[in-house]
Order: C-alpha cells, then sequence, then structure tokens
C-alpha cells in the first residue's frame, strides 16, 4: 500500500507497521524496539505475527519520537515520564468509535524534582547544562 492510500484511511483505522513507519518517518524495527521499552504500545498482533497499529498507539508512538529525537530525552526518561503519568491515556468513548487520546499532563510535575529532569536528559544535554553551570560559579566566585 503506497504512502497516498494510507492518507484516505479513516482516522480510527488501524494501521500496519509500514504505514505508522512511513508516517512516523521512524524504521519498522525502531517501532517493534519501541514496542519492548513501552508496554503503553500495544498493537493487535493477527495471524502471521502482524502488526496493527490503534489510532491511540499512533498517538503515543508520535509523543514517543518527539521526545526521543527533538526534545532529547533517553529511552530511560521517556520510560520515567510514563511512569511518574506525565501521559494518561484517557478515555473518550462516545456513541462513535471513540479514540483514546493520550495526552500530557502539566510539565510542573515532572520538573518537581530537577535531579529527575537532568537524568531523563540526553548526555549532550547534560554537558551543556554542566558547562553552563561551572560558567555561572565562576561568576559568582
Amino acid at each position: 500500500m503506497s504512502a497516498a492510500e494510507s492518507t484516505t484511511k479513516s482516522a480510527t483505522a488501524f494501521r500496519t507497521i509500514s504505514e505508522v513507519s512511513g508516517d512516523l518517518d521512524v524504521p519498522q524495527h525502531v517501532l517493534r524496539f519501541w514496542e519492548t521499552k513501552f508496554p503503553q504500545v500495544k498493537p493487535l498482533k493477527r495471524a502471521g505475527r502482524r502488526r496493527y497499529y490503534r489510532p491511540e498507539d499512533l498517538v503515543i508512538l508520535r509523543q514517543i519520537r518527539d521526545l526521543l529525537y527533538k526534545d532529547g530525552y533517553t529511552i530511560k526518561g521517556v520510560q520515567k515520564l510514563f511512569k511518574d503519568g506525565a501521559f494518561k491515556v484517557s478515555d473518550g468513548k462516545s456513541s462513535t468509535k471513540a479514540v483514546k487520546k493520550a495526552t500530557v499532563v502539566s510539565t510542573a510535575k515532572i520538573e518537581a524534582d530537577p535531579l529527575d529532569s537532568i537524568q531523563g536528559m540526553s548526555l549532550d544535554n547534560q554537558k551543556k547544562l554542566l558547562i553552563e553551570l561551572k560558567k555561572i560559579r565562576s561568576l559568582l566566585n
């Protein structure tokens, strides 16, 4: 199925791993790896172990991708966000087949303990922070 055909699907339609991979611009093996690290992502597996991702899986995968690739979090950092309740999957049922929506809870809760925020950062961001802190310390001395 081509990318053009996948865009004509309903918003509530299930997607194959190749469609999700194309939509998120993430290799298929990365999606399979994320399934092992994030129990929140639960695609249906049919005969032949073929994966079908639900719309709520796509929302969660998009958030995971953004946190890892755009915000510089590590896998452990994103796992901690899920564990601490930074993401909530709420049930928005209506008369039609409603999609569960993953929503981000206030980041104020995440940053309550600065050490937690630092541990969730990528190594590059931690190094940059350390350099900034050293500059501040030298100004104070």
